[in-house]
């Protein structure tokens, strides 16, 4: 993570505590926490890479797994750390994991590898620490939705008018800066899936799980002009393992 990325997130950091963690967002409550809860079941040793606040931590460590969990933000390890749960959590970036070969039989990184400029790095270190067979559960927001400039259009051209999902230029990789709420700016990359799926099994990740979930019913029920967006995955979630 870069130095912008990196003080854009120490400065909203509150935006995402506030906004997406404990049950204030039907996304998580919904979908990825069950989903996360039911594909790390069993992990003796668990990374959590980016765990913000540590919702994920926390509930890997009820469900009787030993934890551990970084973030390259201070706040959110602070909260973190403040929070408690049961896993142990520190300061560190994805690209450069201060933990030794094969340390983990598990791995989760929940929306984080789309804020990550050195993706190839993050990648190598993910199974660096993982233990061979280990699991990786990998959620990104779906590519689809994070194109430059893709959105939700109004067409009145047409009767009857028409709402449907604009795409951006979906093969080109980019970097742009959100303001994804008034005064709240993140910086997201997109990549298209196959930049990550070469990369994960350039080092032995291999596929075993893909989920495009339709989003869930209380994202939905938030506005009437999201009906639409139930065609649309918002979530895209990958279960990988260590094959080499």
């Amino acid at each position: 993570m870069d130095e912008q990325n990196e003080n854009l997130w120490e400065d909203h950091a509150g935006w995402w505590i506030d906004g997406f963690t404990d049950g204030a967002d039907p996304e998580y409550e919904e979908q990825i926490l069950p989903m996360a809860g039911a594909e790390l079941e069993g992990a003796r040793h668990v990374l959590d890479i980016g765990c913000g606040d540590g919702q994920i931590s926390r509930l890997a460590a009820a469900q009787g797994s030993t934890v551990v969990s970084i973030d390259p933000t201070w706040n959110c390890v602070r909260v973190a750390a403040e929070r408690g749960g049961g896993p142990a959590f520190a300061r560190a970036g994805a690209a450069a994991l201060p933990f030794a070969d094969e340390s983990f039989d598990a791995a989760v990184a929940c929306l984080v590898f789309e804020h990550i400029d050195d993706v190839d790095d993050a990648i190598a270190e993910v199974a660096r620490v993982l233990e061979l067979g280990g699991r990786f559960c990998f959620f990104l927001n779906h590519p689809i939705l994070q194109t430059p400039d893709a959105g939700w259009i109004d067409d009145h051209m047409v009767d009857p008018p028409e709402q449907y999902w604009r795409l951006g230029p979906y093969l080109v990789e980019a970097s742009t800066v959100e303001q994804v709420e008034k005064d709240v700016f993140i910086r997201f990359i997109h990549r298209p899936m196959s930049r990550y799926v070469n990369a994960l099994a350039e080092h032995g990740l291999v596929i075993e799980r893909m989920v495009e979930p339709s989003p869930p019913p209380g994202f939905l029920a938030r506005s009437e002009s999201y009906a639409a967006a139930a065609a649309f995955p918002r979530l895209l979630y990958f279960r990988l393992r260590k094959m080499r």
